[in-house]
């Protein structure tokens, strides 16, 4: 018996039993394949696509107000559009990845999609024909530079839909989430892939913005292409180290049958006991895992009701479902609440590469005599506050939480999000004193030192590391196992949906604020109101926070059984609450 445990504990050091396999389909050995070694070929491509991004929007504003001569409101609105849409686009490319081509090849897909669109983008600032205009300073630009101008961001965009929601959980797909030494790696991926994030925003921000405002933006555009280039052949490389997950069909469809068979089944009644509702036979348990019953929407139960009738049991699909599937429908709809509390925090976000860029660029930014900062570049603080605050949290705190709470993650990842909305309240306040005291002195002819916008920033950053590395964890292991991707896509459209809602309030603000002849968003900033709009946003999220709080007192964790051995060597099943 001991021998036979042994082999057991053998088998699963390994080769890894969950649902993937390598690259030639077979199933993977642990040695070789997965884990950090593989994570990080996936690290370094999204370390080149976010220092692409970064590098275009945080000095997007400023392009489109200096060289495209667009007032600050129509510039806003147009960043915010195409923010809004580089994130929305994940819910396209993730479902198509879960549903079709997995996650490796709608990657390598997107990335050359998005290095694309990054080249016609480079060749916008070099070719004459469709240059913005011959001369030094250009009073209005050609029209034709105008379409390719567009034509190129929106081609990185539609790039981005394929990218981001697959590449960050085809890198979680590297570890094992049944072998406990890799669960609590991948926990760490989180914070660590958010590190090279904002790491890649600390480059962006400095180096590239640098580049675009005193070489130019064609040197800038060319030199992130040509890292795009590189770490692309970077990830192919890596293909053998890899473990994938197959698609599994389009993930709507249980959710549809769960849906239609407790609406059929709806005069029936629940059983009392959970045991008997149908549930994956113990002979095809050995894919996939299953979720435990929980007492959450009873009315989606009867889609799991075996009913017999003549001495035959109804096996349709679309009449009876598993257990594991209408779980699975009750995470999908779980999530609808804590999306909506979320979408805050995308709006807060937005205004770290719209109206704070526009309150640097009109402070003092020389930093000496001789040297001058971009606007734009006053992002690194925020990235700054989340490369210091992050390993701080995953090295230093999560491990005394651990042993305070005795749980892996330290807290549970709502409460972390619920942290890092906190800060964003604060945020909007320290922003909304610093603009009042910038119009004060601007009153008397006084220019702002720009190191006063360091603190907003600085917060900005350190309540990423806890609000969006909490969401992409939440979206990443609360929804079935078959949408990861469009989990992911799912918490990039918080900040899509936040982007355009900012775009929204600016518009309605203007519009309400402008009928007294003094808008609180104006053509330039020193004759707008930007304290009471973000005063206004302070308010708007100190409400939603409160539900936010609300709906995570009533909320609970997808609980996963997982396949293990007892003392006697039978197999028993081990549930656990993930995320809590």
């Amino acid at each position: 018996m001991e021998q036979e445990m042994e082999k057991g504990k053998e088998s699963e050091e390994k080769w890894v039993h969950d649902t993937s396999v390598d690259y030639k389909g077979r199933v993977p050995l642990r040695a070789s394949t997965g884990v950090w070694k593989a994570s990080l070929f996936v690290l370094a491509i999204e370390f080149s696509e976010r220092l692409s991004y970064f590098g275009i929007a945080n000095n997007l504003i400023s392009y489109l107000t200096k060289v495209m001569h667009e007032d600050l409101k129509t510039a806003a609105k147009n960043v915010n559009y195409w923010s809004g849409t580089t994130t929305l686009m994940p819910l396209v490319g993730g479902f198509i990845a879960d549903a079709y081509t997995g996650r490796f090849y709608m990657v390598l897909f997107s990335a050359f999609v998005y290095l694309m669109g990054l080249s016609l983008l480079t060749m916008s600032q070099f070719i004459p024909s469709i240059k913005a205009c011959n001369t030094s300073i250009c009073q209005q630009p050609r029209k034709v530079h105008e379409v390719i101008f567009y034509l190129s961001l929106y081609c990185i965009a539609l790039g981005t839909g394929g990218y981001k929601p697959c590449l960050e959980s085809f890198g979680a797909d590297q570890f094992d989430d049944d072998h406990l030494e890799e669960r609590k790696q991948k926990m760490s991926f989180f914070n660590w892939w958010f590190f090279g994030l904002c790491f890649a925003l600390l480059l962006g921000a400095t180096v590239i913005v640098y580049v675009q405002d005193f070489v130019s933006w064609g040197v800038a555009c060319l030199a992130i292409a040509i890292i795009m280039a590189i770490t692309i052949i970077a990830f192919c490389v890596g293909k053998s180290f890899y473990r994938y997950r197959r698609p599994e069909g389009n993930p709507l469809t249980p959710i549809l049958q769960v849906l239609i068979a407790a609406v059929r089944k709806r005069n029936l009644s629940c059983p009392s006991n959970p045991a008997l509702l149908y549930e994956v036979p113990e002979s095809e348990r050995s894919q996939g895992r299953l979720l435990k019953h929980t007492s959450r929407l009873r009315f989606l139960d009867k889609a799991a009701i075996i009913e017999e009738k003549n001495g035959e049991r109804k096996e349709s699909p679309w009449r009876l479902v598993t257990v594991t599937k209408v779980e699975e429908t009750k995470l999908v709809l779980n999530l609808v609440p804590i999306w909506l509390t979320s979408l805050t925090v995308g709006v807060c976000v937005a205004q770290g590469t719209t109206l704070f860029v526009k309150q640097a660029a009109v402070t003092n930014l020389k930093i000496s005599k001789n040297f001058k900062i971009p606007a734009a570049s006053m992002a690194s603080v925020s990235a700054v506050g989340t490369i210091v605050a992050v390993p701080i949290y995953d090295r230093i705190i999560v491990p005394i939480l651990r042993k305070v709470t005795g749980n892996e993650r330290g807290i549970s990842i709502l409460k972390r999000i619920s942290i890092g909305m906190t800060l964003s309240v604060m945020l909007m306040v320290v922003a909304a004193l610093v603009e009042a005291k910038r119009l004060r002195m601007s009153t008397k002819h006084h220019t702002m030192s720009v190191f006063w916008l360091i603190p907003q920033y600085l917060i900005l950053g350190v309540g990423d590391s806890f609000c969006l590395v909490g969401l992409q964890e939440y979206f990443y292991e609360e929804v079935p196992d078959s949408m990861r991707s469009l989990g992911m896509a799912l918490y990039l459209s918080v900040l899509g949906v936040g982007f355009f809602l900012s775009s929204f309030l600016i518009i309605m603000v203007d519009h309400l604020t402008g009928k007294n002849g003094k808008s609180w968003i104006g053509k330039d900033i020193n004759s707008s109101r930007l304290d009471r709009f973000y005063w206004m946003l302070a308010i708007i999220n100190a409400f939603v926070l409160c539900l936010f709080i609300l709906v995570t007192k009533r909320y609970t964790y997808k609980a996963v059984q997982r396949r293990g051995m007892d003392t006697d060597c039978h197999k028993i099943d081990e549930v656990e609450m993930v995320g809590s």
